[in-house]
């Protein structure tokens, strides 16, 4: 993500622990006002979605953008397929990418810059099991350290 982004307003953590990311591109979304609504209440669900290139063009599949609530009709359906802003170059980076075995296209963060909604797209390998018990052990050793000289500082 960019330096001078704001905050993510939802980021896909579950992406982060079932695949080994290795790139990163910022896309922009195409959407309807009430979306964009929706977005910035966070009411947003990256987890299962995927990025497909379809005919030239990348599409942000399965992400669920809950309706507006003062939308009424302006509503539209809640999964529907959405375009990705990229240039041309980027479009058939991503499809070389996503063709080669193993490699897919998943959403890692939504946010907005310069008032628009940006969606960090993230080239991708799945990680196999054995992988993912062993970034758990990481991350609770990591825990355990930080407590320990969190109490050690503290004087306990």
């Amino acid at each position: 993500m960019p330096d001078d982004a704001h905050a993510p307003v939802v980021r896909n953590r579950k992406a982060l622990h079932d695949y080994h990311v290795e790139d990163r591109i910022e896309a922009g979304l195409v959407l309807v006002g009430t979306e964009v609504k929706s977005i910035r209440a966070g009411r947003i669900n990256l987890t299962g979605g995927f990025v497909v290139i379809e005919h030239g063009e990348a599409w942000l599949r399965d992400v669920y953008i809950a309706p507006y609530e003062q939308g009424s009709v302006f509503n539209v359906e809640p999964r529907r397929r959405r375009k990705l802003l990229l240039a041309r170059r980027e479009i058939a980076k991503l499809e070389l990418r996503s063709h080669e075995s193993g490699w897919t296209l998943v959403p890692l963060a939504v946010y907005f810059r310069h008032g628009y909604a940006k969606l960090e797209v993230g080239v991708a390998r799945g990680k196999r099991a054995y992988d993912k018990r062993e970034a758990l052990r990481d991350r609770e050793s990591a825990r355990e350290k930080e407590r320990e000289v969190a109490g050690w500082r503290s004087g306990k």
